[in-house]
């Protein structure tokens, strides 16, 4: 029988361990810095988040990722809003 010390010794290994970590950490950065069309739609059409990813997901699919170019083009600009709504007046400076 293989005792636990010997089964973690092999997982750190194979680097089993540190697949956790990063599959963790491509999730955390997706969850915080995606561009967040998919929340702002959900919020602005009142429909849940998951069903507007999910339409992304197979449309994309099914239309060879155009929806990509979709998605992109709001991503840029609803940063642009947010660029422009923090804009200061001329006599602030």
């Amino acid at each position: 029988m293989v005792d636990k010390s010997t089964f973690s010794r092999v997982e750190s290994l194979l680097g089993i361990v540190n697949m956790n970590g990063l599959i963790s950490r491509i999730q955390h950065f997706f969850e915080s810095y995606a561009f967040g069309v998919c929340t702002h739609l959900g919020e602005k059409l009142g429909v849940p988040t998951f069903g507007i990813r999910l339409f992304f997901i197979y449309a994309s699919f099914i239309a060879f990722g155009s929806p990509i170019i979709i998605y992109l083009s709001l991503a840029f600009m609803m940063n642009m809003r947010k660029h422009l709504r923090k804009r200061n007046a001329i006599w602030d400076y």
